[in-house]
């Protein structure tokens, strides 16, 4: 029944565009019967199951979208360059589909910053907040939900001081990756070199 959770949260998560892990796999669990089971599969589980669902079923699309989110992952972070951005999500993992959001994680000392640069940019978001562990304290972040370029994003903005602290989603998880632009510069070059060579 776990493996049969996980595998039916990544069609979940792969063709229907649901985001949240744990609301995938609550649902799956729904669906085949077993909503009281306390024995859901871990987040690893149901990222190797979505890994081999995209292989199985979404093998030509994928790849392509996942390029062009990560295209547009550079750009956005180009030019957010001032908050020292980092990719992380799906999109970094390599998991992302079509209605996958762009998640960065940003640092400034105060989020209104953030939220300036939008306004004076004119993006068009929606402000909302998220909790996580920084270091072994709980604390809300602010988050900008936008659109850019027909591409979702997810601003996740940190005080400058967590740069030096892990950042998780509860306080036994595991850290959550980030990535500076130069190395998904080098992940995107290593990914159309592999591409070219097939």
């Amino acid at each position: 029944m776990r493996a049969r959770i996980a595998q039916l949260a990544a069609r979940l998560i792969a063709e229907e565009g649901l985001e949240d892990y744990g609301t995938a796999k609550r649902k799956a669990a729904r669906q085949l019967g077993a909503s009281e089971t306390r024995n859901l599969p871990d987040n690893t589980e149901l990222e190797a199951a979505l890994r081999t669902h995209q292989a199985l079923y979404q093998a030509n699309d994928q790849p392509r979208q996942l390029a062009r989110l990560r295209e547009a992952a550079k750009h956005m972070m180009r030019m957010l360059a001032r908050f020292d951005p980092h990719l992380t999500g799906a999109v970094l993992a390599g998991t992302a589909g079509r209605y996958t959001p762009v998640e960065l994680h940003l640092f400034a000392d105060d989020g209104k910053e953030v939220e300036f640069f939008l306004l004076n940019g004119k993006y068009a978001y929606r402000p909302r907040e998220s909790r996580f562990w920084t270091g072994n304290q709980l604390r809300s972040v602010p988050v900008f939900d936008l659109e850019s370029g027909g591409v979702p994003f997810a601003l996740y903005v940190f005080r400058t001081s967590d740069l030096r602290h892990t950042v998780r989603v509860n306080a036994e998880g595991r850290a959550i990756e980030r990535s500076r632009m130069e190395q998904i510069s080098a992940t995107l070059v290593q990914a159309q070199a592999g591409t070219t060579r097939r």
